[in-house]
């Protein structure tokens, strides 16, 4: 057991990780997962890993390999560190400390589905992350009328409220 080295087209996310073999068709391989907001991710950029899903499925789950191991370093994509930092906010536990994105896709009973689930889910990350957030709340005060239309309808409130009850309860 020595360093760990690419092999096949795998890829190697940090020292001492498995190696990823990434498992893609040669002819999808420059297929866009993400272009907007100056973001550009491609299907070389990600790899995909497939392994048996979990839960109830029957002989189906347990000899099949269609839940999908989808992981992207953030590192070495082009965008900007806000972009980056809200990305890996955004991801939680799904984001390393290396900054590498794992999500895992076995919803679906075929590979293909979940496939496409987990480029999906990282591509409406993406978005999520480059969208840039909302200005800050400008703090603002009631007028002179507001407040005092509010304290005019509060005391009448209270004037009817001390009516009620009993007559000659005083």
């Amino acid at each position: 057991s020595g360093p760990a080295r690419p092999s096949q087209g795998g890829l190697l996310f940090a020292p001492g990780q498995a190696i990823v073999r990434a498992q893609r068709n040669q002819a999808m391989a420059g297929e866009i997962i993400f272009d907007q907001r100056g973001i550009l991710v491609t299907l070389d950029m990600v790899s995909e890993k497939f392994v048996r899903a979990q839960g109830p499925g029957g002989q189906n789950v347990n000899k099949v390999a269609t839940a999908v191991e989808l992981r992207m370093d953030a590192n070495a994509i082009e965008m900007t560190d806000s972009v980056r930092e809200r990305l890996i906010a955004l991801a939680g536990q799904r984001a390393t400390k290396d900054a590498v994105i794992v999500i895992f896709a076995d919803r679906f009973r075929t590979q293909e589905r979940n496939r496409q689930d987990s480029r999906d889910r990282l591509a409406g990350l993406l978005d999520k992350a480059s969208t840039p957030p909302p200005p800050p709340r400008r703090k603002t005060r009631p007028s002179k009328g507001a407040v005092e239309r509010r304290l005019t309808e509060k005391s009448g409130r209270s004037a009817i409220k001390k009516n009620r009850g009993r007559p000659g309860d005083e």
